[in-house]
């Protein structure tokens, strides 16, 4: 379920059901041009990469809306406001939390994270809707599925 008028309606009726959460991180800049094109590329792929995990574990799954953070800010800071979500997140019946980002720079702090964190490697450009660009996501999609099914069946 997405963060969408009709999905939220659809999770109020089926929560019991829906233990998981996914959070994409994307950083967010305007100062430096040379590195902007690669940023926003980098935040559509997410996106796309983030609805089709959605899609493959539909029922069971909430994504939330992405969370955005300024890149050149300290993480220390960011894990902070994000522990604040968790906490709001937690009061809903929530057993698994995923981060998902292309932003390696979220592994030195993933111990201070309230979930676990799924560091990808980003794909920094390229044609979103070409052959291969699909092929890729799928890969990748399918991969963090599987991690995302192995936490479910740990838990069994």
């Amino acid at each position: 379920m997405k963060w969408t008028k009709t999905d939220i309606k659809k999770y109020i009726d089926a929560k019991k059901y829906v233990d998981t959460i996914l959070v994409p991180l994307i950083p967010f800049h305007l100062s430096n041009d040379n590195d902007l094109e690669k940023s926003t590329f980098q935040g559509e792929v997410l996106s796309v990469f983030s609805n089709e995990i959605e899609k493959e574990l539909t029922g069971r799954v909430l994504l939330t809306p992405k969370y955005h953070y300024l890149k050149s800010a300290r993480k220390e800071d960011e894990v902070g406001r994000i522990n604040t979500w968790i906490e709001d997140i937690h009061k809903q019946p929530v057993t698994h939390l995923f981060f998902i980002t292309f932003d390696s720079g979220w592994k030195k702090s993933e111990q201070a994270l309230n979930g676990n964190l799924i560091w990808l490697p980003g794909i920094h450009s390229g044609d979103l809707h070409s052959k291969e660009m699909r092929a890729i996501i799928r890969d990748q999609v399918e991969q963090v599925v599987d991690l995302i099914r192995s936490y479910w069946n740990d838990c069994k």
